[in-house]
């Protein structure tokens, strides 16, 4: 069944039912606001519908605050997304589909923290959004799509695992990651010294300034400024072409060590310094929000705080209550593995039996040397074909030469202007206009601009099947384990999953629950490979530690 919630003209809350064809099968229920917490509620306790909305931001949130948790919904916006690019779909046109949201970057930060309290959905109405009729018109579009196109279990999966991503999304945020304040603080003062008065900069961090502008003799020099940075180490003879850390680490002068310390210093007192820890910190917990599918190949992004980048400097600030653990689990090796069961490379499988599938592989070909395998394979799913990984593609290729085919040949289609799908059915954006042209033009010059162009975007689609494969590997994952967790809510052991980055989770656990957590968790990771790859030979083990803190899961 299927339960659509829209608002209407009147300020008043419209429910409306569908079986699941998406027929229509009684009579709307309206209701105001301050009545709707418990008409949703009454209705998931009887019917576990599907709730469908044009986004789970319009609804859930609110829903979450007053204590209505829900276990399924249908995210128009997030499968119209899909559906809209989506090879296995077709065409499939509509006006849900979030197609600036893909085109945006993700990540970017806002420049406060959000408002305590989010939304007000039962106080005041908020803009005018879908009705039901337009809602359960886009559900019917969608429905049909998924039924007409070439891969309807797939495009359906995919659909019901982006729509469970939103409900966690939701459910993190509510949560929050457990952050010890004090613990943060310390962290702060052994690294950089004590908390600055407003703009200066903390005291260890200046002695380090101090420190390069003497090496550099450049006393007046600004080393957060890139221009002053660079001609102050021009003038020492440092002919860097860029400040990024790794290529000033290919110079000996004696002010580069420094240099490299205030720079690591200096992105932590930005990124995760006390003004951060100001704005996004409340009540113990940090409180991102979770942006489902954020990026093109259906990765997660986040907006608020730098979520998705947890520094190691901060870690053990990420502490768990009293009475609970954090069980911290991640998928080991998931695209090399991913790779091998969509190439159904028997043979790659066989190493991906082992714990370490990299050893698996030197063992199998390159007498014994991780290092080489790792490097062999990395290059082949992220397309450095040349240099120490093209001199070991061939033998790569002679070992699993169904998955270096896979490959190169969604590189291939990749050059060629076409583009590729995900195992469910994400696809690839189509080549700009501005590429198109590009391949079209006739001057040498120009062709060999198209060329190069061609080889970015084959390696941009090389990896966009596996990478995307495995987001959705991860989105099933946590979709399984978050219905593990309210299993294991109803025998009254009592969990929440407070952090999720592309392979990695995080649950905070009543101490007495986090054994079960764990077991929960890998149970989750292969009914996940069993949803996706069915009884494919691919093993997907996974990582697990019960911690007090998060440094020492890592």
């Amino acid at each position: 069944m299927y339960a659509i919630l829209a608002a209407s003209p009147d300020r008043q809350i419209v429910l409306r039912t569908l079986d699941p064809s998406g027929l229509r099968n009684g009579p709307d229920t309206t209701t105001d606001r301050s009545g709707l917490p418990g008409l949703v509620a009454e209705f998931e306790a009887s019917h576990h519908p599907r709730w469908v909305w044009r986004t789970a931001a319009d609804w859930y949130p609110d829903l979450l605050a007053s204590g209505v948790p829900l276990r399924r919904c249908h995210d128009l916006m997030l499968c119209a997304t899909l559906l809209t690019h989506s090879a296995y779909a077709g065409v499939f046109a509509t006006s849900f589909a979030d197609v600036e949201g893909l085109a945006s970057q993700p990540g970017s930060l806002p420049s406060a923290a959000p408002a305590q309290g989010q939304g007000s959905l039962f106080e005041e109405p908020s803009a005018q959004g879908p009705s039901a009729d337009e809602l359960e018109a886009e559900l019917a579009a969608q429905l049909a799509a998924v039924a007409a196109s070439a891969h309807p279990g797939k495009l359906r999966l995919l659909c019901a695992a982006d729509s469970a991503g939103a409900l966690v999304a939701a459910e993190m945020q509510a949560a929050g990651i457990p952050w010890d304040a004090q613990t943060h603080e310390a962290l702060l003062a052994d690294q950089l010294g004590p908390r600055p008065r407003g703009f200066e900069r903390p005291a260890r961090l200046e002695d380090k300034a101090n420190e390069l502008r003497a090496r550099l003799g450049a006393p007046s020099l600004n080393p957060d400024s890139p221009q002053e940075l660079m001609r102050a180490l021009h003038r020492a003879g440092i002919e860097a072409r860029t400040t990024r850390a790794w290529e000033l680490r290919e110079f000996t002068h004696p002010a580069i060590p420094p240099l490299l310390e205030y720079k690591k210093m200096a992105r932590l007192f930005a990124a995760n310094g006390w003004g951060w820890l100001d704005a996004w910190v409340r009540d113990g917990r940090f409180r991102p929000e979770y942006v489902v599918a954020g990026v093109v190949t259906g990765r997660w992004a986040s907006r608020g705080g730098g979520a998705l980048q947890i520094p190691k400097q901060v870690r053990a600030a990420v502490r768990a209550r009293p009475g609970h653990k954090l069980v911290v689990a991640d998928a080991s090796q998931l695209e090399p593995r991913v790779l091998a069961a969509l190439a159904r490379d028997d043979a790659m499988a066989a190493a991906a039996r082992d714990a370490d599938l990299y050893a698996g592989i030197a063992a199998a070909g390159f007498g014994g040397d991780r290092a080489k395998a790792k490097v062999a394979l990395l290059g082949a799913i992220y397309g450095a074909t040349t240099g120490e990984s093209g001199r070991l593609m061939p033998q790569l290729a002679r070992l699993y030469p169904r998955a270096v085919a896979f490959v190169e040949q969604a590189a291939r289609d990749g050059e060629r202007g076409l583009t590729v799908t995900t195992h469910l059915g994400r696809s690839s954006p189509a080549p700009s206009e501005r590429w198109q042209r590009l391949q079209r033009s006739a001057s040498a010059e120009e062709q060999r601009r198209a060329d190069a162009a061609a080889r970015d975007r084959g390696r941009f689609t090389r990896n966009f099947v596996v990478q995307g494969t495995a987001a959705e590997w991860a989105e099933c994952w946590i979709a399984e384990l978050r219905q593990q967790l309210r299993r294991l809510a109803s025998r009254g052991l009592h969990a929440e999953l407070v952090y999720f980055l592309h392979d990695e989770v995080m649950v905070h656990a009543e101490e007495e629950a986090a054994g079960a957590c764990a077991d929960a968790v890998q149970e989750a990771a292969t009914a996940a490979k069993r949803l996706l790859f069915g009884d494919a030979p691919v093993q997907f083990p996974v990582s697990i530690a019960v911690v007090d803190s998060y440094d020492q899961a890592k």
